[in-house]
C-alpha cells in the first residue's frame, strides 16, 4: 500500500513536469512599472590601470571610470530581468592626446542597450522563427525576461543584426589609416 501511493505521488510529479502545461505569467495585468520584479544586477568589470592607445599604440593611462549598464536575457528559473553593471575605465593618451574607452565589443556593440545574446536571440526569433515584431518582443519578455521595444527588434532585423557601418566610418583609427595609405602607395 505504501509502495502504491509513492508511485501515485510520483506519476503526479511526472504530470506536472510535462510540455504542455499552461501556467500563468507572473507579471500579467501589472499595470505599474514599479509593480514589476527587480533585476537580478551582475557586476562585470573592465577597468584597466593602462591600456595602449589605439592611434599610436603608446600606453595611455587611465583618466576615469564610468558605469554602463546593459539589459541581458534573464533567469527563467528566478522569473526576474538581468542587467549588466559594466564598470570601464576611460584612458588618454599623453603623446596623441586622445580618448578612449576600454574595449566592449564582446559584451555589446557601441552606445546599445542590450548584449550581443539579446540581439542575436531578437534578430533569432524574427528571422529564423518568422515571428513578427511585436510578437518577438512579447517572447522576449514572456520567456527572457527582457523587454525590447518592436521597433528596436525590425531596426535590428533591417541593419542584419549589426549597427550601421556609417556610424563608425568617421572613427578611423591612426593605425588602419595609416596602414590603408601604405597599402594605396605601394600600387
Amino acid at each position: 500500500m505504501i509502495l502504491r501511493e509513492s508511485l501515485s505521488l510520483c506519476d503526479r510529479e511526472v504530470a506536472m513536469a510535462t510540455p504542455g502545461q499552461y501556467l500563468a505569467d507572473s507579471t500579467e495585468g501589472i499595470m505599474r512599472v514599479e509593480d514589476l520584479p527587480e533585476p537580478q544586477v551582475l557586476e562585470r568589470s573592465r577597468n584597466y590601470p593602462r591600456r595602449a592607445c589605439p592611434d599610436c599604440g603608446r600606453s595611455a593611462y587611465r583618466l576615469r571610470t564610468g558605469c554602463r549598464t546593459l539589459h541581458d536575457l534573464g533567469d527563467p528559473a528566478a522569473d526576474r530581468p538581468r542587467d549588466l553593471h559594466l564598470t570601464y575605465s576611460q584612458h588618454r593618451c599623453p603623446h596623441c592626446n586622445r580618448y578612449f574607452n576600454a574595449d566592449m565589443d564582446d559584451v555589446a556593440l557601441p552606445r546599445c542597450h542590450y548584449t550581443h545574446r539579446v540581439v542575436a536571440t531578437a534578430v533569432r526569433l524574427v528571422v529564423e522563427d518568422g515571428l513578427p515584431y511585436r510578437t518577438a518582443s512579447w517572447h522576449l519578455w514572456r520567456d527572457h525576461r527582457v523587454f525590447v521595444p518592436f521597433a528596436t527588434i525590425q531596426n535590428w532585423v533591417e541593419a542584419g543584426g549589426k549597427k550601421s557601418a556609417a556610424s563608425d566610418r568617421r572613427r578611423v583609427s591612426g593605425r588602419r589609416a595609416a596602414r590603408l595609405q601604405r597599402v594605396h602607395r605601394r600600387r
